[in-house]
């Protein structure tokens, strides 16, 4: 007698309890499974683009905003500073290495910015095809740009003024692409690069209306020039503690520590995670509790049948076994159905902000949180099917077939 399939077919024999446990069940488990791989995947996102950099100067403002608009690109920038007072700070004692940045502008909706090429470096990317700019007016375009907008070595790109694909295209020269990169999994891969000097000689153009030889000597002002952001990296880790502030109240730049902005994000956005948590567990408590009324009323109802199955030779624990098999199936499945509902989620929140933030989130890595899961729905399924299994066990054939 093969009590697993008995205990698939008595699970049909109730469509409509079954499927309501399980769908408790999946949307319990599923809720959890997509905070957990949201917050996994956006805190890796987010420490990957970190690396390297311990410091953020830029105008005054929002600290946070200067970590996203300058780190991961996904805000507005707090204005623009004197590069020579940014080179002033480049050179102090505490600092290892700076990284001048310049933005503003974009192609389709990809930032362009002015950079140094030590930028590529620190992101560990790759040339995949070409080569790195020479003059200005010549960019090398990330991974996930070339691929979305089919860009190629030698192609022009008309840039916008602003962040938007609605901005105002610029009269002047338009960027030459010399190189590809290939995917680094960072931020780079969204961004076009180029030099700081064609960002401040295509603004030049804009504003002055006046043509600009490649071969220019670039002999602006430094006092007149300006850029958005400077990423520091110190000599010493202990110097994180002291600099910014020094930053902050001595001179007109604000300096952020994009650890600490990060992680008070992180603690922001926590409280709404932890309560989507928690109504997701009360909705599992509940898939359990629903679990086992339809489990003990199922057994109720076919005391007869299970007497006549133990007179046909099957034994008390085998009937007991065929009620866990019956709470074991559900909740597996259950699980399993939660993953993938977790990870269409996934891939929907991705979509979204590939659309708008030009991220792309999309994972199928099984988290150690999620074997947890695992191990709470097994358990639940054997906590559900004890006391009916128990009664199951305990049941008197001889009363049952005499009372029917």
């Amino acid at each position: 007698m093969n009590i697993f399939k008995l205990s698939i077919k008595n699970i049909f024999n109730k469509p409509l309890s079954s499927t309501i446990s399980l769908a408790l069940l999946i949307l319990g488990i599923g809720i959890i499974s997509l905070l957990l791989q949201l917050n996994s995947l956006i805190k890796d996102q987010m420490d990957n683009n970190l690396k390297g950099i311990d410091m953020v100067v830029g105008a005054k403002g929002s600290p946070l905003q200067l970590i996203l608009s300058s780190v991961y690109h996904i805000d507005s920038p707090t204005g623009n500073i004197s590069l020579g007072e940014a080179e002033k700070i480049s050179k102090n004692r505490m600092v290892g290495s700076s990284i001048k940045l310049l933005y503003g502008d974009n192609y389709k909706g990809y930032r362009i910015v002015g950079t140094e090429k030590k930028f590529i470096e620190l992101y560990k990317a790759k040339i995949k095809e070409g080569k790195e700019w020479d003059s200005s007016y010549e960019v090398i375009v990330g991974y996930k740009v070339h691929k979305k907008l089919n860009i190629n070595i030698g192609d022009e790109l008309v840039s916008l003024h602003g962040l938007r694909e609605t901005g105002e295209s610029h009269d002047g020269e338009p960027f030459k692409v010399v190189g590809l990169l290939e995917p680094s999994n960072s931020v780079i891969d969204q961004l076009i690069i180029t030099s700081p000097e064609s960002v401040w000689d295509i603004h030049d153009t804009h504003d002055h209306n006046e043509d600009h030889d490649e071969d220019h000597d670039h002999d602006h002002d430094e006092d007149d020039k300006e850029i958005t952001a400077m990423l520091i990296k110190f000599k010493s880790p202990m110097n994180i503690i002291q600099f910014p502030r020094q930053i902050n109240e001595n001179t007109n730049l604000q300096a952020a520590v994009p650890s600490y902005e990060i992680s008070r994000l992180f603690k922001l956005f926590g409280f709404g995670i932890e309560t989507l948590s928690y109504l997701a567990y009360i909705i599992i408590i509940v898939s359990g509790f629903s679990l086992f009324i339809n489990l003990f009323n199922s057994m109720n109802e076919r005391k007869y049948e299970m007497a006549l199955i133990r007179t046909l030779g099957a034994s008390r624990f085998q009937l007991s076994r065929m009620i866990i098999f019956e709470s074991l199936i559900l909740t597996t499945l259950g699980f399993i159905l939660g993953l993938l509902f977790s990870r269409f989620g996934v891939m929907f929140v991705s979509s979204l902000m590939e659309e708008s933030l030009n991220y792309n989130l999309n994972s199928f890595k099984i988290l150690i949180e999620e074997y947890w899961l695992l191990g709470l729905s097994v358990s639940i399924g054997l906590i559900c099917s004890l006391i009916p299994a128990i009664r199951v066990y305990q049941m008197n054939i001889s009363k049952i077939l005499a009372d029917e």
